[in-house]
């Protein structure tokens, strides 16, 4: 690797030694692996003879391999064949051997990244290439309930932390052939297995290259979490706002594949990624589809109203008992105003220090073991609501405003979006302080600009309301009944935009009872 100098940018690059091809000798072979796998313990290293005296070594990491498939698919088998010779190892071996995905290798590199993915390798004597075979097996979590997505009438499972496991769970749901998976490998030391699923059918082809391109542009040491990749792809650095949608849900990914969307799995991760989006997706939750049109449609709209109260509750509280009293009725203004004799704070530091102190019960219930997460937040947010109400410190209608603002950002289905909504309170709170209702609005418009300035991979981020789609406020304003909802959104310039029959609406003359 070349020295790191400090006023330029680091130019990572293989070790030379990783691309040489294997040589015909055995031994130098071995001992070349075995430099590269110094203070490597893990790594196991059998030697052993088969056919007419032919001499092999096996190399796999201990915990990636199956071992007792590998004694029992390949050693095996090897130890009971005895007509083998010399030139003809390369087709025998693959037809004796009971081990469905076999590949050849033929340089360091390539071996170094079979080893590294638990698939056994095989060197013989005399080749100058080698064998590896698709024995992996690791531990890994067993496919559970979304915790942060879950749903009252739906699917119960999730995305794991194993690639092949996730595109299993998503190939299970898109059965046709048309479902496609792109594979590419990021990060110098880590090696993370990325993949791209698209319906070919209909993602955009403009959009496909993109989303491949950005990712082929990420030169670093390591993912660890997909969250790396949505920070390094996103159109908009500088703004709080997801511009991709990040799900552990199968089902959701497999709704945004058939709109022609393309999703980024991460090996390591459960956290699957979709884009293009748009606002009023992250506003979405899958259940509004599992049930009834107009019970989808009311929680709908519920969820839009909490998050503008979530957004604007405490500054609107703060503006009106701040600057315009007079807009509230003479009972409302003088309880409280009886509430607030003893509190020596304005309302704006007041209402900034119950919320700073809200977030932080929140982030403490996050982060304390499950079992007592929760308890500590409600117990904690009632013993100090109640603590700062009797030291004078803060008015009852505070800590009501407060607790319903923190319930209405739990409505929003999307957590990312959810943070950035927390986020935004605060300089909005700050306006309608200084300012009033002037200033809240002037804070409104500003969000308002800077959320038709984005883009997602393209697509506006208010898409279907700036810029107006009609057709598609069916699915925005409402949910409305799954037979009107005949084509898909026009984000990503897809051909085949009709996704049902004309003929699907209960008690049509040719497709329902009448």
């Amino acid at each position: 690797m070349s020295p790191i100098h400090p006023n330029k940018n680091p130019v990572f690059e293989f070790t030379p030694q990783s691309s040489t091809p294997l040589s015909a000798i055995l031994k130098a072979n071995t001992e070349h692996l075995q430099t590269i796998y110094v203070d490597c313990p893990d790594l196991v290293v059998h030697p052993f003879s088969f056919g007419s005296q032919i001499d092999a070594v096996l190399f796999y990491i201990e915990g990636l391999t199956d071992a007792i498939a590998l004694d029992r698919q390949v050693l095996t088998s090897l130890m009971k064949e005895q007509k083998l010779e010399d030139g003809q190892l390369l087709s025998a071996l693959k037809e004796i051997l009971p081990v469905s995905q076999s590949e050849n290798v033929t340089t360091f590199e390539e071996v170094v990244a079979s080893i590294s993915k638990g698939m056994p390798v095989i060197l013989l004597d005399g080749e100058n290439f080698g064998l590896a075979f698709g024995l992996s097996k690791w531990e890994k979590r067993n496919i559970e309930e979304p915790m942060s997505e879950s749903v009252i009438r739906g699917p119960r499972e999730g995305f794991t932390e194993t690639l092949s496991t996730n595109m299993s769970l998503l190939r299970r749901k898109l059965r046709s052939p048309s479902f496609k998976l792109r594979t590419i490998q990021i990060g110098r030391y880590t090696q993370t297995q990325v993949a791209i699923a698209y319906i070919d059918t209909l993602a955009d082809e403009v959009l496909l290259q993109e989303m491949t391109e950005r990712l082929e542009r990420i030169d670093i040491d390591g993912i660890l979490e997909s969250g790396y990749i949505e920070e390094l792809i996103r159109d908009s650095r500088k703004s709080p706002f997801p511009q991709v949608q990040s799900t552990e849900r199968p089902d959701v990914v497999t709704a945004g594949l058939l709109e022609g969307r393309v999703a980024v799995l991460v090996d390591g991760t459960p956290i699957t990624l979709v884009a293009p989006t748009t606002l009023y997706s992250l506003l979405q939750s899958p259940e509004d589809y599992y049930q009834s049109y107009l019970l989808g449609s009311f929680i709908r709209w519920t969820r839009y109203f909490f998050l503008v109260f979530a957004l604007l509750g405490p500054s609107m509280y703060v503006a009106v008992l701040t600057y315009h009293q007079e807009m509230l009725p003479t009972t409302l203004l003088l309880s409280i105003s009886k509430s607030r004799e003893d509190i020596p704070f304005p309302a704006l530091v007041e209402a900034m220090l119950m919320e700073i102190t809200f977030e932080g019960l929140r982030e403490a219930g996050v982060r304390l073991p499950k079992q007592v997460g929760a308890a500590v937040s409600i117990v904690g947010a009632l013993v100090i609501g109640q603590a700062a109400t009797s030291a004078g410190l803060v008015s009852a209608p505070m800590v009501m405003v407060v607790a319903l603002t923190g319930i209405a950002s739990f409505m929003i289905p999307h957590f990312t979006f959810g943070i950035a909504i927390r986020l935004l309170r605060f300089p909005i709170m700050l306006l309608a302080g200084m300012l009033g209702l002037l200033g809240l609005m002037l804070g409104v418009i500003m969000l308002v600009i800077h959320l038709s300035s984005l883009r997602s991979f393209g697509v506006p981020y208010l898409s279907a309301m700036a810029p107006m789609k009609k057709g598609e406020w069916k699915d925005v304003l409402i949910r409305a009944p799954l037979w009107s909802l005949n084509t898909r959104p026009d984000l990503t310039g897809n051909s085949d935009s009709i996704r049902q029959s004309a003929n699907n609406k209960p008690g049509s003359d040719k497709g329902g009872a009448s």
